[in-house]
């Protein structure tokens, strides 16, 4: 039997079988058919500008912690500058030749040898020769060796701007070199060099930034992680980071000045 011609059926009387038609997938918004899913992407940031400062105030525990860390590098550093420095002074205007050479030998080596060739010799050179303390240690002894040479030179201008003649007045009654330098030297020169010490003091905190390149978590280090954790908040961090040696520095400043004019007062 066959079929007939313009019929709708086939020969065995069967309907002819739908062709497939094609479904379109739904649409996400006009935008989203024309924008490969990558730029799409990029016009969603993770943090928006305006709330990048969320970097800092979400993380302010570890500012903190890093604050610490420096404001106890600093005071330690400072500490053992202070007293080395002095000691230098003592021996650059001392009466003994060998001190007098050994100290200048010192300052002229030290001061005019980078900081970080100091953080070098410490951190590396010394444990070669079995001397071994903790990164911090070491960024103390760095920091103290490095700037006892500049506290030197501040103390040492202050002693040659005290005026000869109490020295001699102070030798005619009798005192030793120790006495003289203890009780008529080094209080009159202390006071005329606050000032230049506390140039030194603020350069030690700032310079405290090194040591985050040897192992010690301080402001800087806490900067670093920060900033690789949150790239979309780099500014913020560094700039949270400059406030937090701005409190420092100036904390020291006023600290000084309050210290000068008290001196004034007692003169």
């Amino acid at each position: 039997m066959t079929a007939r011609r313009g019929g709708g059926t086939t020969a065995r009387g069967r309907p002819p079988a739908a062709s497939p038609v094609s479904v379109p997938a739904p649409s996400r918004g006009p935008e989203a058919s024309r924008l490969p899913a990558a730029c799409r992407r990029a016009e969603r940031p993770e943090r928006p500008e305006e709330l990048a400062i969320d970097a800092v105030f979400d993380n302010l525990d570890i500012f903190a912690e890093g604050l610490r860390r420096t404001v106890e590098l600093s005071l330690f550093a400072a500490v053992a500058a202070l007293i080395g420095g002095t000691l230098l002074a003592t021996m650059r205007v001392g009466p003994v030749p060998p001190l007098r050479w050994a100290g200048t030998a010192y300052v002229e080596i030290v001061r005019n040898t980078p900081l970080t060739v100091v953080f070098f010799f410490v951190v590396f050179v010394l444990p070669r020769l079995d001397i071994v303390f903790s990164y911090f240690t070491f960024a103390v002894l760095a920091l103290s060796i490095y700037h006892a040479a500049l506290v030197c030179e501040a103390v040492r201008s202050g002693i040659n701007g005290v005026d000869v003649g109490q020295a001699e007045a102070a030798r005619a009654l009798g005192l030793t070199f120790g006495q003289n330098f203890r009780l008529v030297l080094l209080p009159q020169a202390l006071r005329a060099v606050l000032q230049p010490l506390g140039s030194v003091l603020s350069a030690l905190i700032r310079n405290t930034s090194i040591a985050a390149a040897f192992g010690v978590q301080e402001l800087t280090g806490v900067v670093q992680r920060l900033t690789t954790a949150n790239p979309d908040a780099v500014i913020a961090v560094l700039l949270g980071g400059v406030v937090g040696y701005l409190i420092l520095t100036l904390t020291l400043a006023v600290g000084l000045a309050i210290t000068e004019r008290r001196l004034e007062r007692t003169r």
